[in-house]
């Protein structure tokens, strides 16, 4: 069995693809983008991407393709504590540049401006990426933050722990499939995701929209717009309601039709946290 992530080694999606599938090859890409193709393309058989961060919010570049351009389910969610480490070739105090994830950098940016204030700050694809790079030149005064199996995958000093203003931080991971996966992990909470698309001449569409689940007992998680890419102020909507009663759930979809509100089901999971 064959599984993609966003890579590589060392980044939190390795770290949750391989407490998944332990004993599937596991496939690095680049991007979260490039991780959803392999599923498409058939080079693998899941993917793990991450969905959202419980202090930097959702990862809109999954939420938008998965949306716009495919036509895959989340069958499985795995909750990840998030731990951001500063890390280097050896303790300096003059670093130059800092490279790490956008995420990863809004989160230790207090720490970065408290005790490097002159060091730069760069982007990349992901917290891994930005070790590895730190690692290919030992002889600049370069920083990344990254999680700690990237120090020791890349064999990087950390210099500074837990350098996340946030203790209680933890990242949302989907797994992207046809079949729900046999995960030896503990399973929490079933839910469902959906994308809701408001019709235009319906007064009052988004509050009907969640009625159909409030007036059931059903528990809405998260809700959140993103835009429809068509016009300015045209939006579809991110919905996590929890799924214990699935027969519940289907009489609010069936409702949601006959309100002439259109859906997409992004996923129908259980949710399951790291070891």
């Amino acid at each position: 069995m064959y599984v993609a992530y966003l890579g590589p080694r060392g980044s939190f999606t390795h770290h949750v693809a391989q407490q998944a599938f332990p004993e599937a090859e596991l496939l690095a890409f680049a991007n979260i983008t490039e991780v959803i193709k392999a599923y498409e393309s058939g080079q693998a058989d899941y993917s793990v991407i991450p969905v959202e961060n419980s202090i930097e919010g959702s990862v809109h570049e999954t939420l938008d393709y998965l949306f716009h351009q495919a036509e895959i389910h989340a069958v499985a969610e795995i909750i990840q504590p998030i731990a951001q480490q500063l890390m280097a070739i050896r303790p300096r105090k003059d670093i130059e540049v800092i490279y790490s994830h956008p995420q990863a950098i809004a989160q230790g940016k207090q720490y970065i401006q408290s005790h490097y204030p002159q060091a730069r700050i760069e982007m990349t694809a992901s917290t891994a990426y930005a070790a590895r790079f730190v690692a290919e030149h030992p002889d600049r005064a370069y920083a990344a933050i990254a999680p700690h199996a990237a120090a020791a995958e890349y064999g990087l000093q950390v210099i500074a722990e837990d350098i996340q203003e946030i203790d209680e931080n933890f990242t949302r991971f989907w797994i992207l499939g046809k079949d729900t996966p046999d995960l030896k992990l503990p399973s929490q909470a079933s839910k469902l995701s959906l994308a809701i698309t408001l019709p235009d001449n319906l007064p009052g569409a988004l509050y009907k929209a969640m009625s159909v689940f409030a007036w059931r007992g059903i528990d809405l998680t998260k809700i959140e717009s993103r835009p429809l890419k068509t016009a300015l102020g045209e939006y579809f909507f991110i919905i996590d309601a929890d799924n214990s009663q699935p027969d519940l759930a289907n009489y609010s979809l069936k409702e949601l039709t006959s309100l002439g509100i259109s859906y997409k089901i992004l996923g129908n999971y259980l949710v399951y946290k790291t070891r």
